[in-house]
């Protein structure tokens, strides 16, 4: 595959996701290397779809969250599953849509430009292994379209490593 992304500009979210599954797919299968993969897939999601931070953290002791690759401002560095949306998602096993981080009780503050966010946990074998963080810099900003794509996309990057 090529090092280039196609999409169509200006389309609904929904088709982009749809058009930019496949081609993550095809990076993942390329590459046994997960923080690859990580990188890979963060960088097509900003640049398709323009958020304002995407990124991964991965699982590297217990109940404890580490950044890995992301693409956007700088990133809080640990957070335990205890803190935060990220915390929340990578300790109940479940999708986090939230959509005013300033009323997600213990959100931290990264950016404070960051308005809302979705959180997907990539779990195996009952375990959280890593998640993935999506910030928005506008309220609401995210809604069951992208609960779905983005769990997609979380299983294809955890799948292939």
């Amino acid at each position: 595959m090529t090092e280039e992304i196609h999409f169509t500009k200006g389309a609904v979210r929904a088709t982009i996701y749809e058009e930019i599954a496949p081609q993550i797919a095809e990076l993942v299968r390329a590459s046994d290397d997960p923080i690859a993969n990580m990188a890979n897939a963060a960088a097509v999601l900003k640049q398709a779809l323009g958020f304002f931070w995407v990124g991964f953290y991965r699982v590297t002791a217990p109940a404890m969250l580490t950044v890995g690759p992301y693409q956007g401002d700088l990133a809080c560095v640990s957070i335990p599953f205890d803190k935060g949306v990220c915390g929340a998602a990578a300790r109940t096993r479940k999708t986090i849509i939230v959509p005013d981080v300033d009323k997600f009780p213990g959100h931290i503050a990264c950016s404070s430009l960051s308005k809302s966010e979705i959180v997907v946990p990539f779990v195996r074998d009952g375990e959280t292994r890593f998640v993935l963080d999506v910030d928005s810099d506008k309220l609401d900003d995210f809604d069951g379209t992208d609960r779905v794509a983005l769990e997609r996309i979380v299983a294809l990057v955890g799948d292939a490593g």
